[in-house]
């Protein structure tokens, strides 16, 4: 039986390790595709609390999308997205991208934790990705949204199975699905930061 991410493969669904990253950037497309993997991910969790996660991913997704379709020539990467949108004065899919790869982080440092550490229960691995990472940039209202999905994990042991058999083969997937998202995340929140594109975003 195929695993899950081998199933995504087969149905033409994009794993951030088939992303092209250039000279020029990360592919905005393909980058874009591949984040919508994590958001379908998030349904074997199995819990209605994680759809709060999954429309803060789909409305980023959204901007970054819309800019793209807009403006194709000059947003071909994620980086040449944000300079041009910068030459024009705006900002929303810049900001839809910056809070997109802080779900993204959240996302693989919780899972990457769950690798590294598997009598760790997901529930803990999730809650400590969430306070690492987008815990900081949420207000007192969207926080217990958040940290009621984190409490509503299902058992790791529940959520491995679903990701297939054998589990040295879904660990090592992963580990390299994993690897591949947060070295583009890193790659351009780099860019903005250095850049100070994030700045009053």
């Amino acid at each position: 039986m195929a695993t899950y991410l081998e199933q995504v493969r087969a149905s033409n669904g994009k794993l951030f390790q088939d992303v092209p990253v250039t000279e020029e950037g990360v592919d905005t497309l393909q980058f874009l595709e591949g984040a919508e993997v994590v958001v379908k991910l998030f349904d074997l969790l199995g819990n209605k609390a994680f759809a709060v996660v999954q429309n803060d991913l789909n409305g980023n997704i959204k901007k970054v999308r819309d800019r793209h379709a807009a403006k194709p020539a000059e947003s071909s990467t994620l980086e040449k997205l944000v300079r041009n949108e910068k030459a024009e004065g705006k900002t929303t899919a810049t900001q839809g991208l910056l809070w997109l790869l802080r779900g993204l982080q959240f996302t693989y440092t919780a899972l990457k934790r769950s690798l590294e550490n598997p009598s760790e229960e997901l529930s803990v691995s999730f809650t400590k990705a969430y306070e690492a990472t987008l815990k900081q940039f949420h207000s007192f209202v969207v926080k217990p949204l958040f940290t009621l999905a984190m409490k509503a994990c299902p058992y790791r042991v529940d959520f491995f199975q679903k990701l297939g058999q054998p589990q040295d083969v879904v660990e090592q997937e992963l580990g390299a699905w994993i690897a591949a998202l947060e070295k583009q995340v890193v790659q351009v929140q780099t860019f903005l930061v250095s850049n100070k594109y994030d700045k009053g975003l």
